[in-house]
């Protein structure tokens, strides 16, 4: 299984809603992602894409089924434990971006650093090397009014590489960006997989998932190929 980077195995996913029947998501879903793997996961709206989301980046437990994080199963562990082992092996880029209004680029992007304790000069040097990286170097300390959409994107692509994480999640990471940012992005995302990191895209844009090695579709909470 060391290969493995993800597995999820008869998980199925449901939503008390009160008095009326549960709310069920996601009906027997199994998969494994590999490590070094480009994956693009899509389907159409409201075919339980974001479900899917919360549970292969283990933000959220299944209701039945397991799912293993580098080989941690996710569904026995405690919510910090969790969380530590999220912040360090996952890095999300949404496509609302997720930026804290009131912190700089520099800030935002050390974040994720702080959550895992590391140390504040360490992480400081990371994040401007990684904005200079994106060509952003020069923004380091504007908040995320006084930047574009295309380069609030970048600094949440910054930020989820903050702890040199093994996997990269990336949510319609285009949607609110013109096609020429958007390419950038996607780009970017096939040169960090070139380099040995596991991507995983969630998209209902069939442009985008040419980019994948291989696509997984969803429709009606199950994977149907």
């Amino acid at each position: 299984m060391k290969n493995d980077i993800i597995r999820i195995e008869n998980v199925w996913k449901k939503y008390d809603m009160g008095s009326v029947e549960p709310l069920v998501v996601l009906k027997e879903i199994n998969l494994t992602i590999k490590r070094g793997e480009f994956v693009a996961i899509t389907g159409p709206s409201g075919s339980g894409k974001s479900t899917m989301v919360n549970i292969v980046g283990a933000l959220d437990k299944p209701s039945w089924g397991s799912v293993y994080l580098d080989d941690e199963n996710i569904s026995k562990m405690s919510e910090s434990s969790l969380a530590f082992l999220r912040g360090k092996t996952i890095g999300f880029i949404f496509q609302q971006f997720n930026l804290l209004p009131n912190l700089s680029a520099l800030e935002n992007v050390m974040l994720p650093m702080e959550i895992i304790d590391q140390d504040e000069k360490k992480s400081r040097e990371t994040a401007e090397k990684l904005l200079t990286k994106l060509g952003l170097g020069d923004r380091i300390n504007h908040k995320p009014n006084e930047l574009s959409g295309g380069q609030q994107q970048r600094v949440a692509i910054a930020r989820s590489l903050a702890n040199d994480p093994e996997v990269i999640i990336a949510d319609e990471p285009t949607g609110n960006l013109d096609s020429k940012t958007g390419k950038f992005i996607m780009d970017f995302l096939g040169e960090l997989n070139s380099n040995g990191k596991t991507v995983i895209l969630i998209t209902h844009d069939l442009d985008l998932v040419k980019y994948a090695k291989r696509i997984v579709y969803i429709k009606d909470g199950r994977i149907e190929k």
